[in-house]
């Protein structure tokens, strides 16, 4: 699987295997998922270029790195994606944020677009896309094809969990946008679950089921 990103670190497999508790409640599913998005974000922004700026210590002036981040783009994919941006974005307060509305239908398991809004000079910009689960890749696909047509400067994807069907669809339909995720589960189910998975991320993150 080429430009897959496990991110293996113990603190995120640790994070990730409460979260898939079933017994885990709404809150602590969470709370969870605000914590392992922050540890992602330290990995998933590694090769954020930055910039000197001069400041002023209490000893003397100096010039040192800073990042833009104004030029760096979270888009969540709605509604889940929304789980991880609120802790990507206490990393990164300073990023700018598109949303995508998809959701799947239940017969064809396609993506239908409800709603699109983004950020201005989206050519200028470094985004990086936002949904707990890489499942069918039908959603990934077709935000990633819309985020394409402003042209920005690249675009990485994010994701909790994956599959070999997932990331097999994303890859064949963008091979040029790297994945990040906490792991490859074995596979999915009829219904186009992730197996052994968490469940619905959605229902889980706002309680609705």
């Amino acid at each position: 699987m080429n430009n897959v990103h496990v991110l293996d670190h113990p603190l995120i497999q640790h994070k990730l295997t409460l979260m898939r508790n079933k017994e885990a409640s709404t809150n602590s599913f969470r709370r969870l998922l605000n914590e392992l998005a922050m540890l992602m974000t330290y990995e998933v922004t590694r090769d954020t270029p930055t910039r000197e700026i001069e400041v002023e210590t209490p000893l003397e002036k100096t010039k040192q790195k800073v990042i833009d981040g104004k030029k760096l783009v979270f888009v969540s994919i709605l509604r889940a994606g929304t789980g991880i941006l609120d802790g990507m974005l206490t990393v990164v307060p300073g990023a700018r944020v598109g949303h995508i509305g998809l959701y799947r239908d239940p017969k064809t398991l396609m993506a239908v677009e409800y709603y699109f809004k983004m950020p201005q000079a989206m050519e200028d910009r470094d985004v990086i896309v936002v949904d707990p689960m890489l499942a069918t890749g039908n959603s990934a696909i077709a935000a990633v094809e819309r985020i394409k047509e402003m042209r920005p400067k690249s675009i990485k994807f994010v994701c909790l969990l994956t599959c070999p069907e997932g990331v097999k669809a994303l890859q064949g339909a963008h091979p040029d946008v790297p994945i990040y995720t906490a792991a490859i589960d074995r596979q999915l189910n009829e219904h186009g679950y992730i197996l052994p998975g968490l469940g619905d991320a959605g229902d889980r993150i706002f309680g609705t089921k």
